[in-house]
């Protein structure tokens, strides 16, 4: 029976550690559990590593480095997590899935791990292993690939529950020995991302990407764009108007002079919504989402939210009333002022105007006469930057 040589595991973390010393807090984090049952070595959401003692006997200390880096870049990642939240809001579920999922985030991490000083092993999972670009993320890699002939070759893999989410027979589990607990992990990556941001230019661009997202997270956004839709409705002058059903009370000052009263009725909102091709279809679904939380927002009055879609040029309106389905068309080019000057014709005229969009578009040179709200598609450009939303506007990124 082959025993586990801890001298040569530990022989390799020391040498991944000083490869990328950005790293070295993490790696050293990680507590080492022999198990026979692990098919090489694995992680899970506690961060133990699993080691297989016949695969440490078997690998060069060399490349053993490399895989040491490797699984805890998952951790630092949150690998386990974002494939749990990916397979709620996708329906992702079974093995097959968890496979892709494990796939997709070596996809995101291979391109940072090997070279300078590591070697990078026979049979390594890369983008261009599977025909895709580098750069990406494991979600983004997710949408393009299937299980099929061409991944046959790597039915193999398995970096355990800290890589996709799926407990393994193997796990200890919560309550298991030698796990972190989350306030733990936390300071772990804070520590990583620390050493990155100290020093930029040791840490290759995927690693810089993730250690400024650990500094500044991104923030609920959709309770960020619930918020200022509530406070655009709810804003001082949205919704009022005089009338002169009920003379104010001030006219007593005035005798001979009826003065109207002020009356606050219920906002409209106008949703214009981005249809171009550069925007997805997953996307779409987000604003399908957003626009029923609009309708909250405004007390559940449909026939107070109207929906307009826009690619190159403004197309109908959709006033909700008691109807369930929202049309949206397009697939052209974008161009949002169409979009915006259809909504402020309408009559009676919108309180607030709310784009949905990836910001790739024209913006209307005046400010319009009532609030808006932007909801940001992000995207990673190129040589191509578009134009900022105007300043007049509350901007959320979405997702």
């Amino acid at each position: 029976m082959v025993t586990l040589d801890r001298e040569k595991l530990f022989a390799a973390r020391l040498l991944a550690a000083r490869a990328r010393p950005y790293l070295a807090t993490a790696l050293f984090a990680l507590h080492a559990v022999e198990s026979r049952r692990v098919p090489t070595m694995a992680v899970d959401r506690y961060w133990r590593c699993y080691v297989s003692p016949r695969f440490v006997a078997g690998t060069p200390v060399e490349e053993l480095a490399g895989v040491w880096v490797h699984e805890v870049s998952h951790l630092l990642r949150d690998h386990h997590g974002r494939s749990d939240r990916v397979a709620r809001e996708r329906g992702l579920t079974g093995p097959g899935e968890r496979l892709r999922m494990n796939i997709a985030a070596d996809c995101e991490i291979n391109d940072d791990v090997y070279g300078d000083g590591l070697v990078k092993p026979e049979g390594v999972v890369e983008p261009k292993t599977l025909g895709l670009r580098e750069g990406e993320l494991m979600e983004d890699y997710l949408r393009q690939f299937r299980l099929g002939p061409y991944t046959q070759g790597l039915v193999w893999l398995d970096c355990g529950s800290g890589a996709d989410g799926l407990e393994r027979e193997w796990d200890l589990g919560p309550d298991g020995a030698y796990g972190l607990s989350p306030q733990e992990q936390d300071a772990v990556r804070f520590r990583v991302a620390e050493g990155i941001v100290g020093r930029p230019g040791d840490a290759p661009r995927g690693w810089r990407r993730w250690a400024e997202e650990a500094f500044h997270p991104p923030q609920p956004w959709r309770d960020l764009l619930g918020a200022a839709v509530r406070s655009a409705v709810s804003a001082s002058g949205v919704g009022e108007d005089h009338v002169y059903g009920r003379p104010s009370r001030r006219a007593t000052s005035l005798p001979g002079v009826v003065l109207p009263s002020l009356r606050r009725r219920p906002p409209r909102v106008a949703v214009v919504v981005d249809t171009s091709g550069s925007v997805s279809d997953a996307e779409l679904g987000d604003a399908l989402v957003e626009i029923a939380a609009i309708v909250r927002a405004v007390g559940g009055r449909r026939d107070l939210v109207s929906v307009l879609s826009c690619d190159a040029a403004a197309q109908a309106v959709n006033r909700l009333g008691r109807t369930e389905g929202i049309t949206l068309v397009g697939g052209g080019g974008t161009d949002l002022r169409a979009g915006f000057a259809r909504a402020l014709r309408a009559r009676p005229a919108p309180d607030v105007v709310v784009a949905l969009t990836d910001g790739q578009t024209p913006w209307p040179k005046v400010r319009p006469a009532c609030r808006t709200v932007v909801g940001l598609f992000p995207r990673r450009t190129g040589s191509y930057v578009p134009d900022s939303p105007p300043e007049w506007a509350r901007v959320v990124t979405i997702g």
